[in-house]
């Protein structure tokens, strides 16, 4: 009748804002400076861009994956109901996953400290292909209150870049 002798039950703590992290040792670009239309004109959404001075690449957010794309081009992340794809150089899709030794799997949690995947950029030089890893917010119009970088110019995988506050 009272509820004296039930257990209390926590409740999760409501997420409202997310850290943003460099996916790669680089210089980091904002999506309107990505040498694609689709990413620049924020097509799929909102996001930034680093160009990478190694292969090494880590995740953007702390969160689930969501997907591993069978080209292992790209990967969705997810937390708290924000939806974070991380796409591997553009139109890499044609080459078949050669170039990248995507190590995460579905359902795998992660951290900024997480590697992702091992990007042959010299490949993608061969082949003529961008190797600028976008990071977009694929659902960012429905769940994202403002968006920052904090950051500009030279970053290092793992760094702090900015933050999501979500609505």
């Amino acid at each position: 009748m009272f509820g004296w002798f039930k257990k209390k039950t926590q409740k999760a703590p409501v997420v409202k804002e997310i850290t943003l992290y460099a996916v790669a040792d680089g210089e980091l670009i904002a999506i309107e400076e990505v040498k694609d239309i689709v990413f620049s004109q924020k097509m799929m959404g909102d996001g930034f861009a680093i160009i990478p001075t190694n292969g090494s690449i880590s995740a953007p957010i702390s969160g689930k994956v969501e997907n591993v794309f069978p080209t292992k081009h790209a990967v969705g992340f997810s937390y708290a109901g924000l939806e974070v794809l991380l796409h591997m150089g553009i139109d890499t899709v044609a080459l078949n996953g050669e170039p990248f030794d995507t190590i995460v799997s579905e359902g795998q949690e992660v951290q900024s400290s997480t590697l992702v995947s091992e990007v042959d950029l010299a490949k993608l030089a061969e082949e003529d292909k961008d190797n600028a890893m976008i990071v977009i917010f694929t659902n960012g119009n429905d769940v994202i209150e403002s968006f920052d970088l904090t950051a500009s110019g030279s970053v290092t995988k793992g760094q702090a870049i900015g933050k999501i506050v979500l609505k």
